[in-house]
């Protein structure tokens, strides 16, 4: 049995949960998020907090339901945030609406467009980008996919990297005969 999954989640004061059959829907302040049960878990409201319950034989499922379900309520309240960086010389990020548009040293800039509840912030160098939203894998998903535009490579270290990433470098190739 999951350790994880017999912790009860505590509803905040804002928070409105409701469960129609297999579907959960969670409203705050923030917004409104829906996700369905999966077949293996019993949800139940009881008071100002929800319980996880086993009802088949798939244990796998059971942790995750209940991190899921905490994953949404935190959402609606705080949100989730990602921040990015640009290295490289040249390499730079604005935004045009909802749409992301990244100069990555190629001979054209990079259009990303930025899915439905999803926002991105670009401080003033250009460099680092904060993406945020309520929903934590659209916000993790997004993410990864700008860093997949030019991920950073072992050489120079130039490419979109997560905060505080650490990027393992190689040495370059040495003088031709310099082995001699």
């Amino acid at each position: 049995m999951s350790r994880i999954g017999k912790q009860p989640i505590t509803i905040p004061e804002k928070v409105d949960v409701k469960i129609d059959g297999t579907t959960l829907r969670v409203k705050g302040p923030q917004g409104e998020l829906t996700w369905i049960i999966p077949p293996a878990v019993t949800v139940e409201q009881k008071d100002k907090k929800i319980n996880v319950l086993l009802s088949g034989n798939d244990r796998a499922s059971f942790g995750m339901a209940r991190a899921r379900i905490a994953n949404l309520v935190n959402g609606v309240v705080s949100g989730f945030t990602k921040d990015l960086e640009i290295h490289g010389l040249g390499f730079k990020a604005a935004l045009q609406g909802q749409k992301l548009v990244l100069n990555l040293g190629y001979s054209h800039p990079v259009e990303y467009a930025l899915p439905a509840g999803v926002k991105a912030i670009i401080d003033k160098k250009a460099t680092k980008i904060t993406i945020s939203g309520i929903d934590k894998d659209a916000v993790g998903e997004t993410a990864a996919q700008i860093r997949s535009l030019r991920k950073p490579e072992p050489y120079k270290g130039k490419g979109i990297r997560y905060a505080g990433e650490r990027v393992h470098r190689k040495a370059g190739k040495t003088a031709a005969g310099a082995g001699k």
